[in-house]
């Protein structure tokens, strides 16, 4: 199962939430006879669990055909040296992948998974729609955890999408500056009607395995049971300025990345973090989670992004002034669609 990325901001380390659903998805990996030894020292349960991790890595790492493998395991199994259980392992298994080098993947101890796992959302920022000068909407979609919190998050975006669009908004800014990551279907769903339907995206594995990101109705298929449609735009497919910054990261990058390609669709403000690419978890057997990059992201035209995505017009923030806004706007102003409305 992927999701859009363990990490938010800049820092992409064990403590970042995750999807609370992909919780359950198992490392069924075994270890080889290939392995070094460890050591006397190193106890069995402590090597196999380690094993069990680096097994994980290699089969499904979206870098794993550019990995030295055998460098890699002696480093962790020296590492791991007298390790007397599971836990005295976990230092190992997070440098090693940070070794993997794919700026990404994340490793959580039983406890940070346990925490992610039951987090409330009390403090989930919600997101915000304004209605600017000349028949503008402004969408700001800040990041969300998980798709347990999508709810309240998704009520409060089509409520306030519709309540602007009724009142005759001819163009919109879609804000993900401030989107560091987590839940990306979320925040798809909320921009669902500005979006479009169709084939919007992809995960593509190393093997070019695709999984495509497909919107009905406004929706995510995949949660179409679950959120139901989104109400229609009177005035369908409006010009849409999409902000982006260097906090756009992981989630925020894929919904980023959905609108590339999108008909009269340009973006503003400064290139993203540069995680465009899918995390997937695996649960160790002492309640670790390896949370591992498994994919690159597409966008609906077929090109595979590597590092962050420019925009299209590149505004640098200035403090005290939103020129990213003031220029989106701008142009948006200027498009058929407003100048006649």
């Amino acid at each position: 199962m992927h999701t859009s990325g363990a990490g938010s901001g800049r820092s992409r380390r064990g403590g970042s939430p995750l999807l609370a659903a992909a919780l359950t998805a198992t490392a069924a990996c075994t270890a080889g006879d290939r392995d070094a030894d460890p050591g006397p020292t190193t106890a069995p349960a402590a090597r196999t669990h380690l094993l069990s991790a680096l097994d994980t890595m290699e089969r499904h790492a979206l870098v794993r055909d550019e990995v030295d493998w055998p460098k890699l395991r002696r480093d962790a199994l020296g590492r791991a040296e007298g390790a007397s259980g599971p836990a005295d392992t976990h230092e190992a298994i997070e440098r090693a992948l940070r070794d993997l080098g794919d700026g990404h993947s994340a490793f959580l101890t039983p406890e940070e998974a346990a925490r992610a796992e039951h987090e409330a959302p009390d403090d989930q920022v919600l997101p915000q729609v304004q209605r600017l000068p000349k028949g503008l909407g402004h969408l700001t979609l800040p990041s969300i955890r998980s798709d347990t919190a999508a709810r309240p998050y998704l009520r409060a975006a089509r409520a306030a999408v519709r309540e602007v669009e009724r009142a005759g908004a001819c163009g919109w800014v879609v804000d993900l500056r401030t989107n560091t990551g987590g839940d990306m279907w979320t925040p798809l769903a909320s921009a669902g009607p500005l979006l479009g339907d169709g084939e919007v995206g992809a995960f593509v594995e190393a093997d070019g395995t695709r999984t495509p990101w497909t919107t009905e109705s406004g929706t995510p298929r995949r949660y179409a049971d679950r959120w139901g449609p989104g109400e229609p735009l009177a005035h369908p497919m409006p010009p849409v300025a999409v902000l982006t910054g260097p906090r756009t990261a992981s989630a925020g990058e894929a919904v980023a990345i959905a609108f590339r390609g999108r008909p009269d669709t340009r973006t503003f403000g400064e290139p993203t973090f540069g995680v465009p690419t899918a995390n997937a978890p695996y649960s160790l057997s002492d309640g670790a989670l390896v949370v591992l990059t498994t994919a690159r992201e597409t966008d609906r035209t077929g090109r595979v992004h590597h590092g962050p995505p420019r925009p299209d017009v590149e505004v640098a923030w200035v403090r005290g002034s939103d020129r990213v806004l003031t220029a989106a706007a701008a142009w948006l102003a200027a498009h058929d669609r407003c100048r006649t409305s």
